[in-house]
């Protein structure tokens, strides 16, 4: 086949033909859309409370939410990200034509994009985190159809959906005993003041705690949503190209020998049984002899680097009285030595999701604000409602990133008011109807992407 190159200056030579070069851009387009969709729709929870307790008026909350989101992406690593892209067979899609990878992004990204505008459209606010994960899951089973293999890594799409099934429980669990600790310990009625009127504004110390949180959440929806478009954004790459971005070509051959070098002397003196011997040492010896060459068999070297460190982790947690706490320490750090080869973002990749989702934070913002700040509670929210909601948001948010567990900022803060709403004034404090519909677009969100995401592949894939 005649390949067509062109050059971008943020990646380099390109060797497509001339089809597959134009699905590549539909592709970046699609990501890009994808996270700056996910900018307005997932983003107006962290301003909706700032805005309806007259700490900050809109035209001032969103620019600042859409800065700190895009600090968000560009300091909160990419932990997030690289599991995101452990859900689909990244193995048995490089080893197939370029062909067959777009198919798979672009039913992830059409089917996710097409749910989240249909729900920001209705005003439900509605996890783009979810819909992502259902797309993956839909567009995994429908290659496992057509190929075989793994289809959907299901030991982590067990991790994520307990990590998204558990957030909200805690932001409503959480939010409500800070909500009365507010009301029974401090005991502050200038808390709970209702504001009214556009001058109707909090005192200096609230309206800064309402600013700071709000701050927060925006930087850590950055730091895990964001993320996701990271991930989403490396899936392209390494599905089009992945001789260029299957690992990272940075990483010097020293460093790398240097690592497997380590690992087989530990394990060497590892009293485990001989079959695990066997495999990591039969894995560090091919990984040795494809070293010289990783350049050319990336995908190959990838998935070699991948088995080691999947037998590093057997071996740590088979019994750990077999082996010291020294030599398991160094297991560890060889092991994350190892994983900066594939685990790796582009700084250029992590610029571009970053200028998306704060660009589109700024846009289409209100219709979720107005469900979050007027909706969920039959009356306004009080400045101690939205603190504690934000406050719990931010919290939760922070410590999934850290464990590089994907969460939803929208079910975490929308539990987190219901939560504070209940914990003011009873059950009869929320708005039965509104709940009704969040609730049944949260149920409808994972089987919906995981059918769009399926009828989408099925669709590309008649034209490979």
């Amino acid at each position: 086949m005649l390949l067509n190159f062109i050059s971008l200056p943020f990646i380099g030579e390109i060797p497509l033909s001339n089809g597959l070069l134009v699905v590549f851009l539909l592709c970046l387009l699609a990501v890009v859309g994808f996270e700056f969709v996910n900018g307005f729709h997932d983003t107006a929870n962290a301003v909706a409370t700032v805005i309806y307790t007259k700490a900050l008026k809109p035209v001032y909350a969103i620019p600042w939410s859409g800065l700190f989101n895009f600090l968000g992406v560009a300091l909160g690593g990419i932990t997030v990200a690289m599991g995101i892209l452990k859900l689909v067979p990244l193995n048995e899609l490089m080893a197939l034509p370029v062909a067959v990878g777009a198919c798979m992004v672009l039913a992830i990204l059409l089917a996710s994009i097409v749910w989240n505008l249909g729900t920001w459209y209705l005003g439900i606010p509605c996890s783009s985190s979810h819909t992502l994960i259902g797309a993956m899951i839909g567009a995994g089973l429908a290659f496992r159809w057509y190929y075989g293999g793994s289809g959907v890594n299901w030991e982590k799409a067990e991790e994520i959906g307990l990590s998204l099934i558990l957030s909200p429980i805690l932001g409503f669990g959480a939010a409500a005993l800070l909500m009365y600790f507010l009301i029974h310990v401090l005991k502050s009625t200038a808390l709970f003041h209702i504001p009214h009127g556009e001058d109707d504004r909090p005192p200096l110390l609230i309206r800064a705690l309402l600013i700071t949180t709000c701050t927060l959440v925006s930087f850590f929806h950055g730091s895990n949503d964001g993320q996701k478009g990271v991930g989403l954004l490396m899936l392209i790459l390494i599905a089009f190209m992945p001789a260029k971005f299957a690992i990272d070509h940075a990483v010097s051959d020293d460093k790398i020998l240097a690592a497997l070098n380590q690992t087989e002397l530990v394990i060497k003196h590892h009293t485990a049984s001989p079959t695990e011997l066997q495999k990591i040492g039969e894995a560090i010896a091919v990984a040795k002899r494809q070293l010289p060459d990783k350049s050319k068999n990336a995908f190959k070297f990838r998935r070699q680097v991948q088995t080691i460190k999947h037998e590093i982790d057997v071996i740590a947690k088979a019994d750990q009285r077999k082996i010291s706490e020294a030599d398991l320490d160094i297991l560890h750090k060889e092991s994350d030595k190892l994983n900066a080869v594939t685990d790796f973002a582009p700084i250029w990749a992590i610029a571009l999701i970053s200028l998306s989702l704060g660009i589109g934070t700024m846009i289409g913002w209100k219709r979720i604000v107005v469900t979050i700040g007027e909706k969920i509670g039959n009356e306004h929210l009080n400045y101690a409602q939205g603190a504690s909601a934000e406050i719990v948001a931010a919290s939760t948010i922070g410590l999934s990133t850290a464990f590089g567990l994907p969460v939803s900022t929208t079910h975490v803060l929308s539990s987190g008011i219901a939560g504070a709403m209940v914990a003011s004034g009873g059950k009869g404090n929320l708005n039965n109807n509104t709940l009704k519909n969040i609730a049944i677009a949260w149920l409808l969100t994972l089987p919906v992407a995981i059918i769009l995401a399926i009828l989408l592949f099925m669709l590309f894939h008649l034209f490979i």
